[in-house]
């Protein structure tokens, strides 16, 4: 540790000298470009000069200065108006010489015209605004002005020509240009056209002698149909080959020269452009046209056309012929299929039963052989004019593409008849139907002739509106079946049947009418024929007429009648009643019975007033509905006593019974496949259960000594029940007890059962998502008190209970009596904020305690060991000053 603060202090004049250093090597710089700067006489001069790592304003001043020999003449000054001398004052007035600010701290000296006289050196300067002076406040650069040897001219026949073309000719441009510079220049020549506004660049050979396609000419440029080549006497030759109209237009030469300066950079020092032609590109014309008309064709036959070409073209070229056919007049060229082609090399594309021939110079003929009906459509064909170039290749200056022309195949119907009739027609209902579509008088058909059917429904209806028929089942050209949706679900279930008998024979039959098949069936039957490529085409339609499938029909009636066997009967007693049924107009009917009770509307168990007890089905198979007294399932009995008589028996019955009982019957009848089908429903008269009973009515309360309780404490509800009239004893009545709850102020939820206790003693207890808990207990014989340990927010809420009274009878038999529904209470859970507040305050104060204490250790142990220094004192000798008065 001591030899480490002793070695601190000499590192910090080390330091310091570094700091000294950087600052003496940061200051102001003014730059001008490297010279000697090589400029030709005549031409304008801009001189560059700039400052950088300067101190002050951020826009600076600069002067100019200029000298042949040893004295500066002084030139300009962008703040210095009087700064011109005598010598410059009128170049500088006319704005010969100026300076040009190209940012704060860059300008460039201007000169036009330079002159032999202004070779020298140039002084850029600029007045110091730093609060020391450093670096370098100007800079020199030398000019050196040559005399102008550059030439450019055109061809020597004359200086401007004028060129009429056609599209797809070649032509060549020539330049002259030579330097006679004592310096080492370079030539950078450019081939430029104007056909608008602005000039634009074809070609160059730069000054490093690479060749340089302007924008747009690449392409051109690597074909080879823009070339550019050097000849003798310094001349620069144009090639351009297929021309188009993009060509048309003024075409210059223009010439720079170009030196290398002293940083190893090429400069332009002078430009020269002269026209050397204008050029005309005239289009090239051509008219394609179909001498026939739109025309109709009988199928067979064969169809001829020809396309006829004009065009204004002279010398060599060829014609390229293409016939398209398309099935719309709108249908561009990428959508239409291509028949035969004829290139400009006389090549014919293949093709069987379409020719392409050329009739003479100017006509090509289409002839398709044997058509179809699948060769109606439009036909047009497209043309193209062909050129040589000079390497021997084609090139193609103009394509057309004629009106098209609409071609009508009429095809060969053949002739025949269709018979629809009724082979079995229903009397009744579920007999079977069977309909027979034959075709007769068939003349005129070949032997690429297939028939399909279609078979169709139109319901009847008792006025004359009409409605619109629908579809069964058609066929298509191979025989396959394609179900409509009426009878798609009764086909795949055999209940439809779809044949073909014979070859001019198609059936259709029906397992089992109901009255939804009631109506006018016909077929149409769709005559199919081959075409050249193997596939049908529908030629015809013959539709049948019509045959009606009806029968006679009388509503179904269904009377239903419930006796009750003993008039008179008591609780404990068993309850039984009878229902006879009749039916009229149903074919061997069987019956499906259910019992039905409706209960008093202060029976709770029930809210909705009818309950489903028993039923038995069509094939006397029983179930029990909605009977939940699991202590009576065997309690109620359904027998069938006779084909049309049921017995209904409840054993034991209760007073909770009490209400009305019916019969509900369903008549069924025998339906297609062995299934039965429902033909009509009854209900029979009401049979009351009524209990004349003077026993005890029974009250229920709930009750709690404090409803508003802190969170973890103890909640204590009473239910209390009370009786009026004769009390019977503890022994013969017990009680059903269940808990309920309703999260919420308003009655507005549905309530959560908590907890049960039934007439047995048995609690059950439903499942709690919170870490309070619930017991219920019996603690009197009419009172059960509910009890909710460690109470939690979410146990608030309406609460009350529901008693369902057991009463035993006279004859020992028990007897449930109705639900008793409580009052609710409202039951309020609050937070205890000191308790909930205590065991957090406790910890955060200890927590606080402990890191005080570690931090006053820290703080000792590091000023005790870590941060001690020695330090010797020369030994002071401590006298006190003596008083003035004792000296």
């Amino acid at each position: 540790m001591g030899q480490r603060g002793e070695r601190a202090p000499c590192l910090l004049p080390l330091l310091l000298l570094l700091l000294l250093l950087l600052a003496f090597c940061r200051g102001r710089i003014v730059r001008v470009p490297k010279g000697p700067l090589i400029r030709v006489v005549g031409t304008e001069v801009a001189i560059p000069c700039s400052v950088s790592d300067y101190d002050g304003p951020s826009e600076q001043n600069f002067d100019w200065e200029f000298s042949r020999a040893t004295d500066f003449l002084r030139i300009v000054s962008t703040w210095d108006s009087t700064f011109t001398s005598e010598e410059y004052q009128k170049r500088v007035g006319r704005g010969d010489i100026k300076l040009r600010r190209s940012s704060n701290d860059a300008v460039e000296l201007v000169i036009r015209n330079i002159q032999p006289t202004d070779q020298g050196i140039y002084k850029c300067s600029t007045p110091s605004t730093d609060a020391t002076v450093q670096g370098n406040y100007d800079a020199e650069v030398q000019v050196k002005v040559i005399s102008d040897g550059l030439s450019v001219s055109g061809s020597k026949a004359r200086s401007s020509t004028s060129l009429k073309l056609s599209e797809g000719d070649s032509f060549k441009l020539r330049c002259s240009a030579i330097t006679t510079s004592p310096e080492h220049t370079h030539l950078h020549v450019t081939w430029q056209i104007k056909s608008g506004l602005s000039w634009r660049d074809i070609l160059s050979l730069t000054h490093e002698g690479k060749f340089q396609p302007g924008p747009g000419y690449e392409e051109r440029y690597r074909n080879g149909d823009i070339r550019l080549d050097t000849g003798a006497n310094d001349t620069y030759r144009l090639s351009v080959s297929q021309a188009s109209s993009v060509d048309g237009g003024v075409y210059r030469c223009l010439v720079s020269e170009w030196v290398r300066g002293a940083d190893s950079l090429w400069q332009k020092i002078q430009e020269k452009s002269v026209e050397i032609a204008s050029v005309e590109i005239q289009r090239t014309a051509l008219d394609v046209l179909i001498s026939t008309s739109n025309l109709s064709v009988t199928e067979g036959d064969s169809l001829d056309l020809t396309c006829n070409i004009t065009t204004d073209r002279s010398g060599i070229f060829q014609a390229e012929v293409t016939w398209y056919f398309s099935e719309s007049p709108d249908d561009t060229l990428s959508d239409a299929q291509v028949l035969l082609s004829l290139d400009h090399d006389s090549v014919v594309s293949d093709s069987t039963l379409i020719s392409l021939s050329h009739v003479d110079r100017n006509s090509y003929r289409l002839l398709v052989r044997d058509v179809d009906v699948e060769d109606s459509g439009y036909y047009f064909c497209q043309a193209a004019v062909w050129v040589p170039l000079h390497n021997g290749s084609w090139h193609k200056v103009v394509e057309r593409t004629s009106a098209p022309v609409s071609v009508v195949v009429t095809a060969l119907e053949p002739d025949y008849e269709v018979f629809l009739n009724a082979s079995k027609t229903p009397k009744f209902s579920d007999d079977p139907t069977e309909l027979e579509c034959r075709i007769t008088n068939v003349q005129d058909t070949e032997a690429d002739i297939r028939f399909s059917v279609s078979w169709y429904y139109r319901r009847h209806l008792p006025s004359d509106d009409v409605v619109a028929e629908e579809l069964l089942a058609t066929m298509d050209a191979d025989w396959t079946l394609l179900l409509g949706d009426r009878s798609r679900e009764r086909t795949q279930n055999g209940e439809i049947i779809f044949s073909k008998k014979a070859v001019d024979t198609f059936s259709l039959r029906i397992q089992w009418t109901s009255e939804n098949d009631r109506g006018d069936y016909f077929c149409v039957v769709s005559a199919w024929s081959r075409h050249r490529n193997n596939s049908w085409i529908k030629s015809k339609d013959v539709t049948s007429a019509s045959v009606p499938i009806f029968w006679a029909t009388q509503d179904y009636t269904l009377t239903v009648e419930a006796v009750k066997l003993k008039p008179f009967f008591v609780a404990g007693h068993t309850f039984e009643m009878t229902c006879k049924v009749s039916s009229k107009n149903i074919k061997t009917p069987r019956y499906s019975v259910l019992i039905t009770a409706e209960k008093p509307l202060a029976d709770q168990s029930n809210p909705n007033g009818t309950t489903r007890i028993i039923s038995l089905n069509q094939d006397s198979v029983v179930r029990l509905e909605d009977w939940t007294d699991q202590t009576r399932v065997d309690g109620v009995v359904l027998e069938k006593v006779q084909e049309n008589e049921f017995r209904y028996r409840m054993y034991q019955t209760q007073i909770s019974d009490a209400g009305l009982y019916r019969c509900v019957v369903t008549a069924w009848s025998p339906g297609g496949g062995g299934m039965w089908r429902e033909a009509v429903n009854g209900l029979s008269n009401p049979i009351q259960i009524d209990f004349q009973t003077s026993g005890p009515v029974f009250n229920v309360s709930v009750h709690s000594d404090n409803l508003t309780i802190y969170q973890g404490e103890l909640a204590d509800l009473l239910c209390i029940i009370t009786t009026d009239g004769m009390t019977p004893e503890p022994d013969d009545m017990s009680f059903d007890v269940s808990w309920f709850a309703v999260r919420s102020f308003a009655l507005d939820r549905e309530p959560v059962l908590l907890a049960s206790v039934d007439r047995r003693g048995i609690v059950m207890q439903s499942r709690r998502n919170g870490s309070s808990d619930l017991s219920l207990e019996r603690i009197s014989p009419l009172e059960f008190r509910l009890r909710i340990h460690g109470c939690e927010d979410h146990d608030f809420g309406n609460h009350y209970c529901v008693v369902t009274p057991w009463v035993r009878s006279a004859t020992g038999v028990w007897q449930r009596e109705p639900d008793i529904k409580a009052k609710p209470i409202f039951l309020s859970v609050k937070m205890d904020v000191l308790n909930a507040f205590k065991y957090p305050l406790l910890i955060g104060i200890g927590l606080a305690t402990v890191i005080g204490l570690l931090s006053c250790l820290i703080g000792y142990c590091s000023s005790r060991w870590c941060c001690k220094k020695e330090v010797q004192e020369t030994r002071r000798e401590r006298r006190r000053l003596m008083s003035m008065e004792m000296d």
